[in-house]
């Protein structure tokens, strides 16, 4: 295909936040937001497109485009794999979701946030198709922008803090990951990452590297420790910004693993991986105990978010097929469960203003159609089998069970932890007793937000009991992944 169909996708949100800056309506908001939901929407649509050509039979990266710039110091290398796509997909399939959140619950500035979301937008599609170790660092960080201006300008009474404390902490633990890039260019020639997967990088040199991709990686998915930004982050976050940092935002670093740790470094991730076992354990348990004692419905949920990320990082350094594939499961049914939750906590926000749990009880004699939707996502949340919620965790635990039965065992407890918190939540919001007066004067969901919720909970069921279009997508990129994994291992030990 000689047309640059990633370029075209990656900068078409771009554009359209372009036409809505050139916009002269200040306040027209239904017109700026028929502009970004056409864009976010016929983006999308090509992301479908992208999804419907690639081959899935062959592990090889397609649809590369190539150019050279600065002296062939950096490339602009764009490419798409069974990974990736899914990726991309889910980034296309969240944004006009969050658009449309907006109209209920963004008040002020609706041009600017419209704009701020639809660069954030190509900074996260960008992520997902670089094939070019700077040209990902430059997408990585400057989502950051985009994401700090819509937390500290839409966000709650603390929004400046958390802003930048999001902002220093992602930052900060990314400075490392630019050296390492400069240190593999020194070693290697190139920042080409499919060149870089063909010399190998020497045995000696891959630890420390491993350890400075890490030092980013970690506070972007969040992993315990490190993952203190995160609850002030979801709680002073506007809906929307909410929606993208659970769904999209914390992929990239299990993606980030899965592209650049473990095929760059793979002496170094066997190594490391007791540690990330125990990084892992910890943030499931630890997390899932800290969840069980929140007043507060959005930090609750940002709380399992860090539980359910350490089920991701232990799948994915099994380094075993079902673990990698529960993995990647995972981050996409987490990325529908996690937004489908903030915007049923964005609905009644709206309505009462607040996020106290102490607030809500018996919503389901008032508001029976948003009790029955949150109560889908709830149990997907905490793995029912029949949503996409249970498949992810239970490859997890299974290739888990198969190098460490002490983790896998110590895993299924969070799981245990997991329903505990959720249920608990949705007993003390959707049933019980009314014991605020002014629930019994709110309206059901609309229109629109149950256009939103009821797409999500169409494919999380969907995607519970049918699987097979995505595994199948990503199934040949990951035997692809494992086979060049233990061919560098063997390799390197010879």
């Amino acid at each position: 295909m000689n047309f640059p169909i990633l370029s075209t996708l990656i900068f078409l949100p771009l554009i359209s936040s372009l036409f809505i800056f050139l916009s002269k309506s200040k306040t027209n908001n239904f017109g700026v937001i028929s502009i970004s939901l056409f864009g976010s929407i016929a983006t999308f649509f090509l992301s479908l497109f992208l999804w419907y050509s690639l081959d899935t039979s062959i592990p090889d990266f397609q649809f590369v485009e190539d150019q050279s710039w600065i002296n062939n110091f950096i490339k602009f290398k764009l490419g798409i794999d069974g990974i990736s796509i899914l990726f991309i997909v889910l980034t296309t399939f969240i944004t006009p979701i969050c658009i449309v959140s907006c109209i209920n619950s963004v008040r002020i500035r609706v041009k600017e946030f419209l704009i701020a979301i639809l660069i954030l937008e190509t900074f996260m599609i960008g992520v997902f198709c670089s094939l070019d170790l700077v040209i990902f660092y430059l997408f990585f960080e400057a989502g950051l922008i985009p994401m700090f201006l819509i937390i500290g300008v839409w966000g709650g009474p603390r929004r400046v803090y958390s802003a930048f404390k999001f902002f220093l902490f992602t930052l900060l633990g990314s400075v490392l990951m630019l050296v390492a890039i400069i240190v593999i260019y020194w070693i290697t020639g190139t920042t080409d990452i499919t060149q870089i997967y063909e010399i190998k990088i020497p045995k000696e040199y891959q630890n420390l590297l491993w350890l400075a991709f890490l030092s980013s990686f970690a506070v972007k998915m969040p992993m315990w420790p490190v993952h203190t930004w995160l609850p002030d982050a979801h709680v002073e976050a506007p809906t929307a910004g909410s929606v993208i940092l659970a769904a999209i935002l914390l992929k990239m670093a299990g993606y980030g693993f899965l592209r650049f740790s473990i095929p760059m470094f793979p002496n170094a991730s066997e190594f490391f991986t007791p540690l990330i076992y125990t990084l892992s354990i910890i943030a499931i348990i630890y997390t899932s105990l800290v969840a069980l004692m929140q007043d507060d419905m959005k930090k609750l949920i940002a709380y399992s978010s860090v539980a359910h990320m350490g089920y991701v990082t232990l799948g994915i350094f099994t380094l075993t097929k079902q673990g990698i594939e529960g993995s990647i499961y995972q981050m996409i049914s987490h990325g529908l469960i996690s937004a489908a939750l903030f915007l049923c906590v964005g609905v009644v926000y709206d309505r009462l203003h607040s996020r106290m749990i102490s607030n809500y009880g018996g919503l389901v004699n008032y508001l029976p159609k948003y009790s029955f939707l949150f109560l889908v996502f709830a149990l997907a949340a905490l793995g029912l089998p029949g949503t996409s919620g249970f498949l992810g965790e239970f490859l997890v635990l299974t290739g888990t069970f198969q190098k460490s039965y002490l983790a896998a065992m110590l895993a299924t407890f969070g799981v245990v932890l997991g329903a505990a918190y959720m249920l608990w939540l949705t007993k003390r919001v959707i049933f019980g007793s009314t014991n605020n007066s002014e629930i019994k004067k709110i309206n059901d969901v609309n229109k629109s937000e149950l256009i939103m919720l009821t797409v999500l909970a169409f494919f999380i069921i969907f995607f519970g009991f049918y699987p097979m279009p995505l595994m199948e997508t990503f199934d040949i990129s990951i035997n692809s992944l494992i086979d060049n994994y233990q061919n560098d291992l063997n390799a390197n030990q010879l």
